[in-house]
């Protein structure tokens, strides 16, 4: 008799399927429906209030109106289309300048010298303070008694008791150097975070190739900080448009409504006016706006592209 050719033995797989598969779902389910609570109900509460009338002061008009609201914005508000304008002129001044302001922050605390941890402390602690107390602290330095202007007036600098904040042609401006000293940090520690992990390698090649500070910067470290830089900006620029804190406690919108950005409308809309299907109505128009240019700005950025 032959001998039996011994057969291998038969493998057999261990299904995974099952409760074993569904088990990092269940985990993750309950965090998944808080945010889905906290994210989607609040934005089709706004959504639906959109479309209706709802005034606490004229009771007797509310109900379903449709896209009256967005009609009435688009066609019959020019309040809108001033702080719309507004708004994109606070918002390119503000992320440009503390673009420009963080990055040479980050340049110069990335240098290597005495006190660099104390430096940067001090660069990156205005980032750790509430936004009303940004306002506060600003509020005290723009006093007319007790402010700047009381020693620059005692210099023989302009004159005693001018307000910047109270004067059409510098409240800008005023407002804009109070949200620089409180955003600028938040630039100067991304740009500083991307900095330290560019290779200190190909500065050395290109030093041995002769090339300068300037052909460094512009060849080595801008296109390696592309991506941070495009976060950061878009990041920033949602904020600042949606900035009201800072100008709500400041300036309060004016003087008359000089410094009133689309959000800021939005509040006085909504708190003071009680108008909440109207301002329902602005803050889907701002999140439409919001969605569109963030869309369109990475597209144009290639965010996370090739840096080649």
């Amino acid at each position: 008799m032959a001998d039996a050719v011994a057969k291998p033995p038969r493998v057999t797989r261990r299904r995974t399927g099952g409760p074993a598969r569904r088990l990092p779902y269940l985990l993750i389910a309950p965090a998944g429906l808080l945010m889905l609570g906290f994210i989607a109900y609040p934005m089709l509460s706004v959504l639906y209030y959109s479309l209706r009338n709802d005034n606490v002061t004229k009771p007797w008009r509310n109900g379903w109106t449709g896209f009256d609201n967005f009609t009435r914005i688009l066609t019959d508000d020019p309040q809108f289309w001033d702080t719309l304008v507004f708004s994109g002129k606070w918002v390119v001044t503000e992320v440009l300048l503390q673009l420009l302001l963080g990055l040479a922050l980050a340049l110069l605390v990335n240098q290597t010298f005495l006190g660099r941890g104390l430096a940067r402390a001090l660069v990156f602690s205005p980032w750790a303070v509430s936004g009303v107390l940004t306002t506060t602290i600003w509020m005290l330095l723009y006093n007319p008694s007790t402010g700047i202007s009381r020693y620059l007036a005692d210099a023989g600098i302009g004159s005693y008791g001018t307000s910047v904040l109270s004067d059409t042609g510098t409240v800008f401006w005023a407002a804009v150097v109070a949200e620089l000293w409180r955003g600028v940090p938040f630039f100067a520690i991304l740009v500083l975070a991307d900095l330290q992990s560019i290779p200190k390698d190909l500065y050395e090649a290109a030093s041995v190739d002769g090339a300068g500070r300037a052909r460094r910067f512009f060849h080595i470290t801008l296109p390696h900080l592309r991506d941070a830089i495009v976060l950061s900006t878009l990041l920033r620029g949602v904020w600042e448009f949606n900035n009201v804190d800072l100008l709500y406690t400041l300036t309060g919108g004016g003087p008359a409504g000089q410094t009133t950005t689309l959000p800021l409308y939005v509040a006085n809309t909504g708190i003071n006016g009680h108008d909440f299907g109207y301002a329902s109505a602005l803050t889907t128009v701002a999140f439409v706006i919001l969605l569109f240019c963030s869309i369109l700005y990475l597209r144009l950025s290639k965010f996370g592209g090739d840096t080649k």
